[in-house]
């Protein structure tokens, strides 16, 4: 989308959020330090209307193009990859809360548009079917972001009386329900505050909870009230692609660190050669651009291939999504590829305290750990897909 058709109110937070830049590169080290994204940081991105570019216009949202979302999101992410990470994750889950019951939106939204939710998607809490709803237990760990939420997201399996598992929900648990408890000691993306969430027993009534099962086939009850399109495309598409989209970003800062160290570098092991006349030198940024290029390349077009889809009221076919999954795994991978090529040719002050690019080293390669970036799994299920193979949609 060009400047030209992007509505003025998206267009309006894409220039805010690149006005800030500078000040979140500042506070990098102090996010690092303080294991948490500074509470200015939020507050600014905040007033650029950031995190409503996903959510309903019901509730005062933008429902902008995720390929802007992204786009935000890479950019925060050049700056300061744990503010990226959190902006990704914190960012998306407007989109995720308007598919639940409006009963569930208007409880987060219906006093105050701008509350935040987290969210621990691994299903490692208990739920227990019973009357009305659900009884919630359980710990889970990584919440990006949540000292700044009102709200978590928590995956769970519902269990019946038998003890049987009979389905894996999204439960929506308001923040009297549940402690922070403070883990996020790390090397890498340190100041995303990515803490445990512990819920001792309690209620969750069913419209406050969302089964997989159903997302997995594009659906939720919220489409009855948030018709755009925007609320039909895939989860795993959707959410996995806020995995990637800060690690590109990451690489895209760690470039641009690169290219100006190397332009002022003087090199004493080659008789003071200056870097930027090195060929080899200018190779490796021709590889590592071309990397980071390519993953955001197939990132935004298989998403606009997917938006195609749903414009034209068709079902989005398995093999896109599965190859949306394929190409966001190795997207993740080009990225990481690139910063570990411009850092192993950056020299040794690339290793400082407070440079861009060690940190976009260490924080790309913990993003790298996230199960959503898990290589293998997704490849084989595009092989196998390909090979005639049956494969589960609803994991897609």
């Amino acid at each position: 989308m060009t400047n030209a058709s992007r509505p003025a109110a998206v267009q309006a937070v894409l220039d805010g959020v690149r006005d800030l830049l500078p000040t979140l590169r500042e506070r990098a080290d102090e996010a690092e330090r303080l294991r948490v994204v500074p509470d200015a940081s939020i507050k600014e991105l905040e007033e650029t209307g950031f995190f409503r570019l996903l959510q309903p216009a019901r509730y005062d949202g933008l429902e902008a193009d995720p390929v802007d979302f992204y786009t935000a999101v890479r950019d925060i992410a050049s700056a300061c990859g744990s503010t990226g990470w959190v902006s990704s994750v914190v960012g998306v889950h407007p989109w995720q809360v308007a598919l639940f019951d409006d009963a569930a939106q208007q409880a987060v939204w219906g006093e105050d548009t701008n509350v935040r939710l987290s969210s621990s998607y691994a299903p490692t809490g208990k739920a227990v079917l019973t009357e009305g709803g659900f009884k919630l237990s359980g710990k889970w760990s990584f919440s990006s972001g949540c000292d700044h939420c009102s709200w978590v997201l928590l995956g769970g399996l519902v269990f019946n009386e038998e003890g049987q598992v009979v389905d894996f929900r999204t439960f929506m648990v308001p923040r009297e329900k549940y402690q922070i408890i403070d883990v996020w000691n790390v090397v890498g993306l340190r100041g995303t505050g990515s803490n445990d969430i512990v819920v001792e027993e309690t209620f969750i009534p069913e419209a406050f909870t969302l089964s997989m099962g159903e997302t997995g086939q594009c659906k939720g009850p919220g489409q009855a009230v948030n018709t755009s399109d925007l609320y039909k495309l895939p989860f795993h598409s959707i959410f996995t692609g806020t995995i990637t989209t800060p690690i590109i970003g990451m690489a895209k800062g760690a470039y641009a660190e690169h290219v100006e160290m190397q332009q002022k570098r003087v090199r004493a092991a080659y008789l003071g050669e200056k870097a930027a006349l090195d060929p080899f030198a200018a190779v490796r940024i021709a590889r590592a651009s071309s990397e980071i290029d390519a993953a955001w390349a197939l990132l935004v077009n298989n998403i606009r291939e997917e938006q195609d889809h749903v414009a034209r009221g068709e079902k989005i076919p398995l093999e896109l999504r599965l190859r949306v999954r394929r190409d966001q795994v190795l997207g993740s991978q080009r990225a990481i590829d690139a910063i570990d090529e411009l850092f192993e040719a950056s020299g040794g002050r690339a290793l400082a305290e407070g440079t861009y690019l060690q940190r976009a080293w260490r924080d790309a390669h913990a993003g790298r750990v996230h199960a959503a970036n898990d290589p293998e799994r997704a490849l084989q299920m595009y092989g196998a897909q390909q090979f005639g193979h049956k494969v589960d949609p609803g994991m897609y």
